[in-house]
């Protein structure tokens, strides 16, 4: 059980590096966005991938010793959260306080992590409005207006002025 609980909290401490890693180029990522640097973004989103993949990778390891656990223990693996496991180290009062630590360090990455996230979102949807406003002023600025041109029955004709340039036979 000894060697079961050092691979959890080994899977821990890897899962807490990965997501600091994320959470370091989340904070890249934020000035990419603003500058609008799109090749950067994508270099920096297929390394964001590969961390992922890394960390799913753990998140299997770290499912298997904890089923491996729950036989050992004769508990369901849905039993064995880090909570319980704390409850259970009460008796090895140095595993439980690096237990403790662990849960405690990821928690607060995590926390970061989805702070950051969120302000990328917002920063994502803004850079997202303004390049609909863009292309919205670029379109208006390319349709012409129209004129005040009326048929036989006093409706406008919806006629267009000329798309700029000179119109000058020669």
């Amino acid at each position: 059980m000894a060697s079961l609980m050092e691979d959890f909290m080994n899977i821990l401490e890897e899962e807490n590096k990965g997501y600091q890693r994320l959470t370091e180029l989340s904070h890249e990522k934020r000035q990419i966005i603003i500058d609008g640097d799109i090749p950067a973004l994508e270099a920096i989103t297929d390394r964001e991938q590969e961390i992922t993949s890394r960390l799913k990778n753990l998140e299997n390891k770290r499912s298997e010793v904890v089923n491996d656990m729950s036989i050992v223990l004769s508990k369901q693996p849905e039993e064995l959260t880090v909570t319980n496991m704390i409850a259970f180290l009460n008796k090895q009062p140095q595993e439980q306080s690096k237990l403790i630590d662990l849960r405690d360090r990821l928690k607060e990455t995590l926390r970061g992590m989805a702070e950051i996230n969120a302000q990328n979102d917002t920063l994502l949807k803004h850079a997202m409005e303004m390049a609909e406003f863009d292309l919205t002023l670029f379109r208006s600025m390319r349709q012409a207006p129209t004129t005040a041109n009326y048929d036989n029955r006093a409706n406008n004709t919806g006629d267009l002025l000329g798309s700029g340039g000179f119109d000058a036979k020669q």
